[in-house]
């Protein structure tokens, strides 16, 4: 009997009582969107193994299960078990049991330590691990320490399997319920019961469409004031998610109600009383900042006007004392003893033996004379050099000197270019999971005469917040950034909105330097800020260029060009490392050349061998290029990060990936924190710069087609640039310069 026929008697058992029990043998199809899975089920009693579909959550093979539903008729690949429900089981057999325990299942236990323990307690074995786990130590490899470890992660999983039992029919993935019991524990189910809204905002992943079924299915009505308040939060949370600070009340009445599939004027009562809970808060911006902007100061009730800006509290609260802070900033006595400007300028000239440009020169004066100020400008502007020649200003002045930038990359970039020690902002205020938080604050301020960050259009209002929190009124700050590049990844437009305040002394660099005028990245970058189109070189000239155009506009085509591109003409033209040297950036997520596909080719041609580790549609593999996609303060490492897979270990459960700052381990059921990242967003390269970037512009990314986000993919490339695409996308993209506007008041706070 083949894998694809049925007997007789399985048949007229699954067609009398529907309920069916056997061994997963083989995933053979699995959509990570929806949980579909293709999988071949080994019927036990030695029954055959037969085809089952459906919309599962996700098992190893190995694993026993009892699967109910009914069988179907597929008109290509014959008879299926359309499966409506799946129950895990404690497999019986000894085949059973090293399979399960094999699997990786439980910490320990890995396929060989799995086969010994068979072999020693055969069907027993899983008993023996419940009841008897001093016995474990009688199997060669098992210490204290490896049984201990075994039987912990032993109770877990059947914590879990229980946590999965309730959630499996609401489509919830073996590894969301594993993320569920690690933040409830043992109450996880009473809490969902009791409001399963909550599993919206706390657990990473889980949407509100999610927990709405689930709460659904445990008889909330579509009316519940939990569903309402709960729905308008969590589409406030949305909006911050996409940038926004705030939402206008009618536009998020109308969102709402849509979403919830309600009346409006229910939305609009339910916002009211949100309001007076505090759970939203309700911004002014008829005044400025003013004496407010305390936590004492009363929540305003929503008001007829329908552009009133609301707030999650959070927002509000970080972007009124980011406007506080930076006022208070501005206002502070230099304390830093007085230098003449002119003869700052001379002596620097010639310390460094460089003669500065005028607007170079204007920006010496101003960081002389501003408590704090803003140097903004392109590539190849020189405000590496003027960072340098303030640097050695302010250490002739004796004074206290901190660099710092939002990412790892930007702070070693900094280090490197100026030869002064520079750190990430989180290092910079000494984050700590351990003891909660940032331990530089206003009671443990920084210790600083000048701080000076670059890449300052990454940071979002929640980082600047904490930043400004540590900044004592002696120090002077300066922000060194890119106004034109995209926006930060987290929420707010905070380097724009303090420019656009007016508040704060800003400096523009424009004039590109002769040396930087060779590059045509740097020339190209400057064109396309300009509205102008850029020159494309074609890759078949002149090979000492640093920047080259590939035109295809055919998609099947256009990624076969970037795979050879990607694996063989740059590393050989160029000695670059595909890995470690080249990054593949593209606009969109979805499609033949989104993100998502970009890397399964990418992997599959680079990396296709080794040790690997699969969790749903998912194969990682060691060596695999991965990147951090939130922000995790326990293992210090943040959303953009890109590291590299050197250790899988199914006995540990567990994958270390090494990053620029050091190793990180990652439990298997944490594994939805990270992607593979030989393709990735131009929105995630932010603050990053790569030997060689490959930049996709199709026309099929139409609605992402513009101005900044080119801009900002190119000056990613430090020494090779190669757009791949059609030109008509590039000529979309240069001609669109209507940025997407965020909902941001730092701007009208600082007035």
């Amino acid at each position: 009997m083949n894998s694809y026929q049925i007997s007789a008697e399985a048949k007229s058992k699954g067609k009398k009582d529907k309920t069916l029990e056997g061994t997963l043998e083989k995933l053979i199809f699995f959509n990570e969107g929806n949980n579909y899975t293709v999988a071949k089920l080994r019927l036990l009693g030695g029954k055959g193994t037969i085809v089952i579909t459906g919309n599962l959550i996700p098992h190893n093979p190995g694993d026993t299960l009892r699967v109910t539903g009914e069988w179907v008729q597929h008109k290509t690949y014959g008879e299926q078990f359309q499966v409506e429900t799946c129950l895990p089981l404690i497999p019986a057999t000894i085949q059973g049991i090293e399979r399960y325990l094999g699997s990786g299942t439980i910490k320990g236990i890995g396929p060989v330590m799995a086969k010994r323990l068979v072999e020693k307690f055969s069907t027993e074995t899983l008993n023996i691990i419940e009841k008897d786990s001093q016995r474990l130590k009688d199997v060669e490899g098992i210490g204290e320490y490896r049984a201990r470890q075994i039987t912990e992660s032993w109770q877990t999983q059947k914590d879990i399997r229980e946590v999965m039992i309730f959630l499996q029919s609401y489509e919830i993935s073996a590894g969301y319920s594993a993320k569920i019991y690690k933040h409830y524990g043992k109450e996880a189910i009473n809490v969902l019961k009791e409001n399963p809204y909550c599993l919206a905002t706390d657990i990473f992943g889980i949407g509100f469409k999610t927990a709405d079924k689930i709460a659904q299915s445990l008889g909330f009505t579509p009316q519940s004031p939990q569903r309402l308040q709960a729905g308008i939060v969590y589409t406030l949370k949305e909006m911050t998610d996409e940038g926004h600070l705030y939402y206008p009340a009618h536009s998020l009445i109308n969102i709402g109600a849509e979403k919830l599939g309600v009346d409006e004027e229910l939305v609009r009562g339910v916002l009211e009383g949100l309001t007076q809970t505090k759970k939203v808060v309700i911004g002014d911006l008829g005044s400025g900042l003013g004496d407010q902007g305390t936590k004492n100061q009363e929540a305003q009730s929503l008001s007829p006007d329908p552009q009133a800006p609301v707030y999650l509290p959070e927002n509000y609260w970080a972007e009124k004392m980011v406007a506080r802070r930076i006022k208070a900033l501005t206002e502070s006595v230099m304390q830093l003893q007085k230098i003449e400007p002119e003869r700052a300028l001379g002596w620097i000239g010639e310390k460094l033996k460089i003669k500065l440009a005028e607007q170079q020169k204007e920006a010496v004066r101003a960081a002389l004379e501003h408590k704090v100020m803003v140097i903004t400008g392109g590539p190849g502007t020189g405000k590496t050099t003027l960072i340098n020649a303030l640097i050695e200003i302010y250490s002739r002045l004796k004074a206290q000197i901190l660099l710092a930038a939002p990412t790892g990359r930007a702070a070693k970039r900094m280090s490197e270019a100026t030869g002064y020690p520079a750190m990430t902002i989180h290092r910079l205020l000494e984050y700590s999971y351990q003891k909660g938080g940032f331990q530089r604050h206003e009671q443990n301020p920084l210790e600083t005469d000048l701080l000076v960050v670059d890449e300052a259009s990454m940071i979002d209002i929640f980082l600047m917040q904490h930043l400004m929190k540590a900044i004592p009124p002696r120090t002077n700050l300066i922000l060194v950034g890119d106004v034109n590049q995209l926006p930060s990844v987290g929420p707010g437009n905070v380097l724009k909105d303090i420019i656009a305040s007016g508040r704060v002394k800003t400096v523009y660099l424009t004039e590109i330097f002769r040396q930087a005028q060779e590059s045509t990245i740097v020339v190209n970058a400057h064109k396309i800020n300009n509205g102008i189109f850029p020159y494309l070189p074609s890759i078949e000239g002149d090979r000492r260029k640093d920047f080259y155009f590939v035109q295809e506009e055919e998609p099947e085509k256009l990624l076969a060009k970037i795979k050879w591109l990607y694996t063989y003409w740059i590393p050989r033209h160029y000695n670059f490392h595909p890995i470690h040297d080249i990054q593949v950036l593209t606009p969109m997520h979805k499609g033949l050349i989104g993100v998502i596909n970009l890397n399964l080719e990418l992997q599959e041609t680079l990396n296709s061998h080794g040790r690997e580790f699969k969790i749903g549609a998912k194969t990682l593999r060691v060596q695999d290029k991965v990147m951090q996609i939130k922000n995790n303060y326990d293992k210090e490492v943040y959303n953009g990060d890109i590291g590299r897979i050197i250790k899988i270990q199914p006995e540990d459960q567990m994958i270390t990936v090494q990053y620029d700052h050091g190793l990180v381990d990652y439990d298997y059921n944490e594994l939805d924190e990270i992607e593979l990242a030989y393709a990735i967003s131009v929105h995630k390269s932010q603050g990053s710069e790569y030997p060689a970037v490959i930049i996709i512009l199709s026309t099929q990314h139409y609605l992402l087609l513009q101005r900044n986000l080119l801009y900002t993919a190119l000056t990613r490339a430090k020494e090779l640039a190669v757009l791949v695409g059609d030109k008509r996308a590039a000529a979309i993209a240069v001609k669109n310069d209507k940025v997407k506007n965020r909902y941001t008041a730092l701007s009208h706070y600082l007035q």
